[in-house]
């Protein structure tokens, strides 16, 4: 299993039931790299105390506290293999450790250059806690199709792996274990290139457990949207079996000292918020009240609200009951399950997929929570629609205004632009251009 190294604020949540070893790997970073490091630290850190952070940050907090205002504009996901304008991308250090550090600084640089949106340049570099996942006693078992190039975008058939109680019952509790002394190491040598131009801290993780996401890398979709007619029973032992696989992982991942509150991104969406952590939290460990938890079932996109209920909402609930504000969503459309959702105390932000009856949705929301809007991402594919695109933001725009509804965009899920880049330019020009009609 080899290291990987996270740093800055890329944190896509937490791996829960596969092996994961994520630590810095133990080399000093040669003397050439830390002279590329420390002159694209200084280009950053003059992005970072740009006025302009705190004033989308400040933003990005009233959002998520339910303060309808100017929604912040995100795009994630994106396809940096067809964007290396003028060799502005093209990595030049020559250790692994020294690359990763450089590819961060050079996609924020960019961004900022090129489509900035609402993005945020912190003024601090922060290094992902590390720790190690043992699993769960399975591998996922897949076949792949990608295009050619460096697109992670890639389709898989999985093999079925947990098609009887037997095989599910076998699985065993994985074991977590942070690596404080990789965290301490990672912190001296980041802190020893980077002295005098960025501080440098350790940032935990938000909770992620969305077990169908899991499961259907173990199982394939098809397998199991098919024994929600032919087999539901073994659907139940399933989530009972990962419910169980969660509470061990999350109990672990919590005394191990490794969640936090200090979110910048919650799969995506900005994760910022004044009502975190809890209001009985005393400086040190962070508990799992006192984050964020992002859940979704995607694969019951096309089941019914009720069935969402029996095999998701049902096993999800203890672990929104435990958490501190939750996320719920993804590529699902959402608006037949407002009833089921508007049952979850703490519930704080709801995600809109491209498919969903954004007016309907907006309506049930109201102002009781935030809609993460995802608009589609075929409109930049090929070539840029404006009217299409036009259409989609004023649709959103218009219905939250309407129903005083909290609300951001989130442009997400970009496998391509064409090799254009301008498209995506573009897209960010055209929603500016409509906000700036509805807020001054």
């Amino acid at each position: 299993m080899k290291p990987s190294f996270h740093v800055g604020h890329d944190n896509a949540g937490t791996p829960v039931f596969s092996k994961t070893l994520s630590c810095f790997i133990q080399y000093t970073i040669p003397k050439n790299d830390c002279g590329i490091l420390r002159e694209l630290a200084k280009h950053y850190a003059e992005l970072a105390a740009n006025p302009v952070n705190r004033e989308r940050m400040f933003r990005t907090k009233k959002t998520n506290d339910l303060i309808h205002d100017r929604p912040i504009v995100w795009i994630e996901e994106i396809p940096w293999h067809e964007l290396n304008i003028d060799d502005q991308l093209t990595l030049r250090c020559d250790s692994e450790e020294g690359r990763v550090l450089e590819e961060f600084f050079r996609q924020t640089l960019f961004r900022w250059k090129y489509f900035q949106a609402d993005m945020v340049v912190e003024d601090t570099l922060y290094i992902l806690k590390s720790y190690s996942n043992s699993g769960i006693g399975i591998d996922v078992k897949e076949e792949t199709l990608s295009l050619p190039g460096n697109n992670a975008i890639v389709s898989h058939r999985y093999e079925d792996q947990l098609d009887c109680e037997e095989k599910i019952e076998r699985l065993s509790p994985p074991v977590i274990k942070a690596h404080s002394e990789n965290d301490r190491q990672n912190l001296e040598i980041c802190s020893e290139i980077f002295n005098g131009i960025l501080p440098v801290k350790l940032r935990g993780h938000y909770v992620d457990y969305s077990p169908w996401e899991h499961i259907a890398e173990f199982r394939g979709v098809d397998k199991v949207l098919n024994d929600i007619i032919d087999n539901p029973e073994l659907l139940h032992v399933t989530m009972k079996k990962f419910s169980e696989l969660g509470n061990a992982f999350f109990d672990q991942f919590e005394a191990e000292g490794l969640l936090d509150y200090n979110i910048q991104k919650v799969h995506c969406t900005p994760g910022y918020t004044n009502i975190l952590p809890a209001k009985d939290y005393k400086d040190g460990l962070v508990r799992f009240k006192d984050t964020w938890l992002r859940t979704r079932a995607q694969m019951f996109s096309m089941v019914s609200p009720s069935m969402r209920d029996e095999f998701d909402l049902q096993y999800i609930r203890p672990f929104m009951d435990r958490s501190g504000i939750v996320y719920y969503g993804c590529c699902e459309p959402l608006e037949l399950c407002m009833p089921y959702l508007k049952q979850i105390p703490n519930l704080r932000k709801i995600g809109a997929s491209p498919w969903a009856n954004i007016s309907t949705l907006a309506e049930q929301i109201g102002g009781d929570y935030v809609l993460a809007r995802k608009p589609n991402p075929a409109t930049v594919a090929t070539v840029l629609n404006e009217e299409t695109v036009s259409k989609e933001i004023t649709e959103t725009v218009e219905a939250c205004i309407k129903n005083k509804c909290p609300y951001e965009f989130v442009f997400k899920d970009i496998s391509t632009v064409g090799c254009k880049p301008e498209n995506l330019f573009s897209w960010i020009r055209i929603v500016n251009q409509i906000l700036d009609k509805y807020y001054t």
